[in-house]
Order: C-alpha cells, then sequence, then structure tokens
C-alpha cells in the first residue's frame, strides 16, 4: 500500500518532497551539532565560573540533556504522529526544533539576565532534545511511503545522508569560524552565527 501510495505522485512532486524532508533533517542535525563545536563559547556565555573545565562541563551537561529527552520525544510525538499523520508529525517535530534553535540564539547571557539565561538555554536544548527523538523515525517512514517500489533504499537514505551533510557542515563552518575570528569575538557573539 506504500509503494502504491508513493507510485501516485508524479517523480517531480516526490523529489520535492525528499528535498523538503532532508534539508529539514539537515537543519535539525546541524543546530544540535554547533552546540557542541561551540560548547566552550557557549559555556562562557551562560554558564560563568571561575574555573573554565566547570564552565565547559556545564555547557555540555547542557548539551547532553538534550538526548535524555528523546526517549520521551519518541513515545510522545510517535504517538502524535500516528494519530495525525507522518506530515503533521514531521512539522511538529520541526516547529519544536525551530523553538530550541531561536532560543539558544536569542537569549542574553548569564551576565545580561542572571540565572534566567542558563535556565532558558536548557529549557531550549530539553525542547529539541524532545523533537530529536521523533525526528529519525518519522523522517525513515516517511520516505519509504514516499518511495516507489524498487526505490525505498535509494530515498530512505537522504535521512541519514542529510544529517551526515549537516555534521560535516556545522564542523567545516565552526572550523572556518575559528580560523576567521579572533578568539574574543567568538566568545562574545560569533558562536551566534555558526
Amino acid at each position: 500500500m506504500a509503494g502504491s501510495r508513493g507510485a501516485a505522485r508524479p517523480a517531480r512532486g516526490k523529489l520535492w518532497d525528499v528535498a523538503r524532508v532532508a534539508s529539514g533533517n539537515f537543519l535539525e542535525m546541524y543546530d544540535f551539532m554547533v552546540f557542541g563545536y561551540f560548547a566552550a563559547a557557549i559555556g562562557r556565555a551562560y554558564f560563568p565560573a571561575g574555573d573554565e573545565i566547570d564552565t565547559l562541563l556545564k555547557s555540555l551537561a547542557t548539551f547532553g540533556a538534550g538526548f535524555l529527552m528523546r526517549p520521551l520525544g519518541a513515545v510522545i510525538l510517535g504517538a502524535y504522529t500516528d494519530r495525525h499523520g507522518r506530515r503533521a508529525g514531521l512539522l511538529a517535530t520541526l516547529g519544536l526544533m525551530s523553538l530550541g534553535i531561536v532560543t539558544l540564539t536569542v537569549t542574553p547571557s548569564y551576565v545580561a539576565i542572571g540565572l534566567a539565561a542558563p535556565l532558558i538555554v536548557l529549557t531550549g536544548r530539553l525542547v529539541q532534545g524532545f523533537s530529536a527523538g521523533a525526528e529519525l523515525a518519522g523522517v525513515s517512514v516517511y520516505l519509504s511511503e514516499l518511495a516507489p517500489e524498487g526505490q525505498r533504499g535509494l530515498y530512505v537514505s537522504w535521512q541519514s545522508a542529510s544529517q551526515q551533510v549537516a555534521v560535516m557542515t556545522a564542523a567545516t563552518i565552526g572550523f572556518g569560524l575559528n580560523k576567521i575570528m579572533p578568539q574574543s569575538e567568538i566568545a562574545a557573539w560569533g558562536w551566534r552565527i555558526g
């Protein structure tokens, strides 16, 4: 049945759907990885302490907290997707991830708003982890249902391919920013453009 549904759509429409899903998947993984690559700068902005190691560990703990939310997101958003459809589930997942991205991008530093800053950033990471929990399975199933007979492997491979391209892109941008910007600017604001 999934194959017949996939075969009914014109090839151009299917390719556009694959591109949209892969680009959303790319953005989700890209943002998740950028936090890890700029953990030291993010730590200085939101978790200042007298000790650089303590600051970095708090930043990495916040990064890791997002992973703790994945199982809960998988269960809750998976059930939502089953009730409302694959497209609605993917839109909810991407919407939540976008909320997490914006939260981190616009939250003022600890110096500006105090303890609220790390709490807001932690909340944003938890929301991102929650949404990421259902993303992998949702995208894979959606692409599988979209694929014509004999091309399911090719279509589903775009899920993993887009994530790997996101990891490499985030690393390349992080490396490039660190090469062209002084560390003081990276720490002050440069990590936000990553």
